[in-house]
Parts: C-alpha cells; structure tokens; sequence
C-alpha cells in the first residue's frame, strides 16, 4: 500500500470518528456513516485508487441511498463498482437501519441514477477504471447520508447548529485530501459540492470548476447528462476537445 492510500484511510478514519460523535434532530430520523460499516470496501477503493497524485478531483456532496451508502465507493453505483472497479465487497450492516432504507450492500437490487451516469461517462471515455484513476479521483465532501425514515435529506438543508461541526470535520478532510493528492483540479459535481471545496482548499494551488449533478431530479441532467459535462469539462480546460 502506497503513503498516500495509508494517509488517507487514517484520514477517511478520522472523520468517520468525528461524524459518529455528532447529533442530529428530528426530522432527521437515521444516519448512515458508510465509512463506519462499509470501511473494508472504502478502504479497497482508497487503496487501488487513490495510489498517487492525480490531476483532476470530483467532488459530490454526500453518499446516495443506493450507492455510497450500500458500496462505500463515492457516487457506487453497484454495477459500476463490482464489474468496472472490481471491488466486491466489504459492507456490514449499520448499528441502527431504517427498514425503508436497509442495507444490503452489493446485494442491492436498485441502480443509484447519480452513479450510472458518473461512471458511465468515465468508462466511455477512458475505458478501463486504471485509465481512469491514473490522472482522476472521485470523492464525496460529507460521508454520512441523512434520512427522515425513507426520504433522503442533504446536508445542506441541516439547521446550521448541526452544520457547523460536520463542515469543519468535512472540511478538515477534504484539505487532507487535497494536500495528499495535490489535484491541479478540483471539479464539484453540483454547485454546493464547488462552493465547499472553494472554502475548504482556501490558500492552496487548486483550480476550481463544476459539472452539472447527474441527479434524475435535474431535469438538465435527464436531457443528455453525459454530454452535457463533457462539454462543461472541456470548455473549463478540464478535458482536452
């Protein structure tokens, strides 16, 4: 294993211990830490992947119901991560489980959309993961997913008495991230996940972009999402035309 995977799964570590120790109020019902009861599978993509420096960072916001949170991987959506990534396993299940939202790991039935979409740009244009992950990572800002029974909830609608700490912590890492990884980009998915990064790497020599977030609730996104961030990639300088 490579000092930079070593660095960053103490860091991964770290913030899975900070986020456990923070509370979060009604409506908020459950909160899945995927680098807590997913470590293992986390662990593998970190290691595999996150080997040296990388050019380029994605950033999303934080773990989907049937991605990060059933695979440990950002933006994991099952197929992508088994059959694309090879990494197989690893996920237990969490202390406590919303039956609406169970975790059944690599065993999930459902297809996260956000995921597909990622993925399947990056398989087209690169082909393999390696191909990929030689100049390219993909990480999430926050790492816990938030429920209210069924219903996803985002971080960024937390009352900012609860952000506040899971800011810093998530902030904290992400410089971590970026200080090991020493990206010359760092690409949100969205503009929350840019406007983030923009904070936390304040004062170093990162370049900042965005694509617009593959989420099937964007209805930009479910005109051509693929296309659509390629173009954005290429005209920020990105990706070469």
């Amino acid at each position: 294993m490579t000092p930079f995977a070593t660095r960053l799964i103490s860091a991964a570590d770290s913030l899975a211990d900070a986020c456990d120790a923070m509370h979060f109020a009604a409506p908020i019902s459950h909160v899945y830490n995927p680098l807590r009861y997913a470590r293992e599978a986390h662990a593998e993509y970190l290691r595999r992947f996150a080997s040296g420096r990388k050019r380029v960072i994605f950033l999303g916001m934080n773990p989907g119901p049937f991605g990060m949170v059933q695979t440990g991987v950002p933006f994991g959506e099952i197929a992508a991560v088994r059959d694309w990534m090879g990494i197989h396993g690893g996920v237990v299940k969490p202390e406590r489980e919303t039956p609406k939202r169970p975790i059944e790991g690599f065993a999930c039935a459902r297809s996260e959309v956000s995921g597909r979409r990622l993925w399947g740009l990056f398989a087209q244009r690169f082909g393999t993961a390696d191909a990929f992950f030689a100049e390219h990572f993909v990480a999430n800002y926050c790492p816990l997913a938030f429920f209210e029974e069924a219903r996803n909830a985002t971080p960024d609608k937390l009352p900012a008495a609860e952000q506040a700490p899971l800011l810093a912590a998530c902030d904290a890492h992400l410089r971590t991230m970026a200080e090991v990884l020493e990206p010359e980009w760092l690409i949100g998915v969205g503009a929350w996940a840019e406007s983030r990064a923009r904070t936390a790497l304040a004062g170093l020599p990162v370049r900042f972009g965005r694509v617009l977030h593959p989420s099937p609730a964007s209805p930009a996104a479910n005109r051509g999402w693929a296309e659509a961030a390629t173009k954005q990639l290429r005209e920020q300088g990105v990706w070469p035309d």
